[in-house]
């Protein structure tokens, strides 16, 4: 097997707005596809439109850049109609989740073996600065000039109700945990959603600023990791115990709570119920969940599909078109 480094997936210089978290996440993408070590010739990168979906420009591999909403139906076919392919589809908010929303939704419900990047800056950028389906209640924008009045989806919340099996979150400043679940959704068998908290400069400027340093991370998000408590905080002071249906702050050492009342993280349970609320966490009564939230083996489509074909094909009598035109009846004229 070939060992590969960042560079062999690089082309092109990008061309986003200085300080765009598109260039943190082409650069955690890059290494990422050289730890992972697959072949350049053996990857597509698939994109719709937007100013994220200009990223297949920057990757020495197979790509298409698609039209709006369209990318994760393209992603499909490309997987189906060659499974051997790694195929990694990336969108924003606005073209993943409004255009493009129905397609996510079944992209996730059919279990499709895809790598889905969801580029998450709740603004439209590439259009000037319109509110996006992630855009909070009350956002003023150029689209909704006295403020939304609509409640934004949680990209979470949607992947698990469409049945979702796999979901992680990362902050694009965050090289080593972006790398990190860029390397378990493609181990993932099945659709994955990796959903980036990243920045716009220009049009939405600290959207994410609570967890987009390193400080903030610290005493704003939680990393999630399978089997281990989930402890968080500058110094792990903090952690997650279940209150009734919900979830509870709490501190270690107050009120005799130590390290085995922590819940402990169970990223590969089927049932969703906890998986989700992390999912849904954010401040500043609760940290935001960073890693891998859920990770659970399912049938993917493209397996079944390949099943039945091989199946329906053994008991057929014909295995090619010449065969099928002598099956029936046959007349020879003259």
């Amino acid at each position: 097997m070939c060992e590969f480094t960042a560079k062999d997936y690089k082309k092109g210089q990008p061309r986003w707005c200085p300080g765009c978290g598109d260039h943190f996440f082409l650069a955690s993408l890059h290494k990422a596809m050289a730890e992972i070590g697959v072949a350049p010739w053996d990857i597509a990168v698939i994109s719709g439109i937007g100013c994220s979906s200009r990223l297949p420009h920057y990757m020495n591999t197979y790509g298409m850049n698609t039209i709006h909403g369209r990318s994760a139906a393209i992603a499909t076919g490309c997987k189906v109609a060659n499974p051997n392919l790694t195929v990694w589809q990336v969108s924003g908010d606005g073209d993943g989740l409004a255009i493009g929303g129905n397609h996510f939704i079944h992209a996730n419900r059919r279990n499709i073996n895809l790598n889905m990047i969801l580029l998450n800056n709740r603004i439209y950028g590439l259009t000037k600065g319109q509110y996006s389906p992630t855009s909070p209640r009350g956002f003023v924008s150029k689209s909704s000039p006295y403020g939304t009045v609509e409640d934004p989806f949680c990209p979470a919340e949607l992947c698990f109700g469409a049945r979702g099996h796999f979901f992680a979150r990362a902050v694009a400043t965050d090289a080593a945990g972006t790398v990190e679940i860029l390397k378990e959704a493609y181990k993932h068998k099945g659709a994955s959603v990796c959903e980036i908290l990243q920045n716009c400069v220009i049009f939405n400027h600290g959207t994410h600023e609570s967890v987009y340093t390193k400080e903030g991370r610290a005493k704003n998000a939680i990393y999630l990791e399978h089997g281990k408590p989930m402890l968080f905080g500058e110094n792990k002071e903090f952690g997650l115990v279940q209150e009734g249906f919900g979830l509870k702050v709490v501190k270690l050492g107050e009120n005799g709570i130590t390290e085995k009342d922590i819940l402990i993280h169970d990223a590969h349970c089927e049932d969703n119920t906890l998986q989700l609320k992390l999912a849904l966490m954010q401040g500043p009564d609760f940290p935001i969940a960073l890693g891998v939230i859920r990770d659970v083996d399912a049938p993917t489509y493209d397996d079944g599909v390949y099943a039945q074909i091989e199946e329906v094909s053994e008991k057929k009598k014909y295995h090619n078109f010449e065969e099928l035109l002598m099956t029936n009846d046959t007349w020879e004229v003259k």
